[in-house]
């Protein structure tokens, strides 16, 4: 916290994740508070981010947020990485130079299991291709002029069809942008909303990584648009006060909210994870680490090796994948696996399964009184790691109900004699919660190993720093995996603090308490 900030009035910082949001607030007098809930309840709220900001500053229903006492409000969120997940982005039309319809399809022909004999491409993000009549050498020199007789009615066609959103990328436009600024006047006259041209989103060679990071930003950016439109008018519907809106992008570094934009933002909550990491580690003595954020929907894990006389220097990326999807924009080094708290299991005939899927915030798990299926948490819940009188009592139809333990105990002593009756095998509904939690532990250790053993670094010397809503509960198995000899859990507002108890119970745990600024 710096100076200039004015202590006279409210600050808040918001994660807002795939199943829970978490909200610390400085009070004007100075201290803190923290609040927790369901990332998504459409029983009893639109936005978990502005409800928590309603009941910290405990306005009644329907009494608008007093703008003028909140200075700053700080944000990290999934809502565009979940649309990319889950493909659930706005329609896209494609524009790009005749003869260039199939290369982002095409892409760079890379082959990631090289000795898969079927052959899975990902799914394209744009919902059609028009090409354009024209074509510049890499001097610039015209090899045929701009000709948009054709392309006009193809993206009015485009737009009555439904399309709002237009990515354009022409060959060298990174270098001569004139012909791509032509097309986006056109395609703004005609009404669309969303245009996205390569030659401001990444101006950099190479059409295809261009044209993938152009395409991703027409795809995302309006629904990102839409969240944080929809928050800034809950937060200051007469754009009269001074409050300022922040977001966190995939680089680690915040922007204004009318800067924030879809390629910046798929890494957006984790990328604030490991900055907060980082910096709390240092502060502890600890700079070699491995962070280890579990949540309700994933695993994110990263690699810090830092000088301790010199700033934080964090590890980035410049080209990555994400969901089957190629961008070209710089974020944070960061690994996902799809094992959290809200992983689903399930037992397939002859195996345990956890995950991919995810129970998400709602219906949740079982646990959550939603009717949802069994979890990663509720195999902690059964197992007595999670106890319901430590956890948030945000579930139920009025949002005040403990978990649900009766469930759990039913729903997996169901599952432990389906188990044995398929395959004979006769085990307590304990021992199969146990089992599927040493499955998620595993997946979650060779996700570290891809960033540390992988990469030629010893663990035996690093701090493997945990946080995250179900860090705490895996954090020592984890370890013991690995075979790293210290675990760092963070004794802050934003850390969980329903998982305290389970660094009390782990004798490799070291504990820190900051000072206070």
């Amino acid at each position: 916290m710096t100076g200039r900030q004015d202590v006279t009035k409210w600050h808040f910082w918001i994660d807002r994740g795939g199943t829970f949001t978490d909200i610390v607030a400085r009070l004007p007098d100075g201290t803190t508070r923290t609040h927790k809930l369901l990332s998504e309840n459409p029983d009893r709220y639109p936005d978990a981010a502005i409800q928590g900001i309603r009941d910290l500053l405990q306005l009644d229903p329907g009494e608008p947020i007093p703008a003028n006492q909140i200075a700053e409000v700080r944000m990290g969120t999934t809502v565009a990485t979940n649309a990319l997940l889950e493909r659930k982005g706005d329609r896209t039309v494609l524009v790009v130079t005749a003869g260039f319809r199939d290369a982002l399809r095409i892409g760079y022909q890379n082959r990631p299991d090289i000795f898969a004999r079927e052959i899975i491409r990902p799914e394209t993000v744009y919902d059609r291709v028009l090409e354009v009549h024209e074509r510049l050498s890499a001097e610039g020199e015209s090899l045929l002029d701009l000709d948009t007789t054709d392309l006009i009615p193809q993206l009015q066609t485009a737009y009555d069809d439904g399309i709002r959103s237009c990515a354009i990328v022409l060959m060298h436009a990174y270098r001569y942008p004139d012909r791509e600024q032509a097309i986006a006047a056109i395609a703004r006259d005609i009404g669309f909303t969303q245009i996205s041209t390569s030659h401001e989103v990444s101006p950099l060679v190479k059409f295809v990584s261009r044209g993938d990071t152009t395409t991703v930003d027409a795809y995302l950016s309006p629904i990102l648009r839409r969240y944080v439109d929809r928050v800034s008018t809950a937060l200051d519907p007469d754009s009269h006060s001074s409050l300022r809106l922040l977001f966190m992008q995939s680089n680690g570094g915040l922007t204004p909210a009318s800067q924030f934009q879809g390629k910046d933002s798929i890494l957006s909550g984790p990328a604030g994870g490991i900055v907060g990491a980082v910096q709390t580690s240092r502060r502890a003595g600890f700079h070699r680490i491995v962070t280890f954020d579990m949540g309700g929907t994933s695993t994110d894990v990263a690699h810090y090796a830092g000088d301790p006389t010199k700033p934080a220097e964090y590890e980035r990326q410049f080209e990555t994948e994400v969901a089957g999807v190629r961008m070209r924009v710089p974020m944070m080094a960061i690994h996902t696996v799809a094992a959290g708290g809200g992983s689903v299991l399930r037992f397939d005939g002859s195996r345990y399964r956890v995950g991919p899927e995810s129970a998400g915030a709602y219906p949740g798990p079982a646990s959550y009184r939603n009717g949802g299926s069994l979890t990663v948490t509720d195999a902690n819940v059964m197992l007595g790691r999670i106890q319901p009188q430590f956890f948030p009592a945000v579930f139920g139809a009025a949002g005040n109900e403990r978990l649900d333990v009766t469930i759990v105990r039913e729903q997996f002593a169901d599952l432990a004699q389906e188990i044995t009756a398929q395959t004979g095998d006769d085990r307590t509904p304990e021992a199969v919660a146990a089992g599927f939690l040493a499955i998620a532990v595993e997946t979650m250790a060779q996700a570290i190993e891809k960033i540390s053993l992988q990469r030629g670094y010893d663990l035996a010397d690093y701090t493997l720093c945990c946080f995250g809503g179900a860090g705490g509960q895996h954090a020592c198995a984890i370890a013991d995996a690995l075979g790293v000899n210290r675990v760092f859990c963070i004794p802050t507002p934003v850390c969980c603090r329903p998982t305290v108890w389970a660094w009390r119970r782990c004798d490799r745990c070291e504990k820190f308490r900051s000072r206070r600024n």
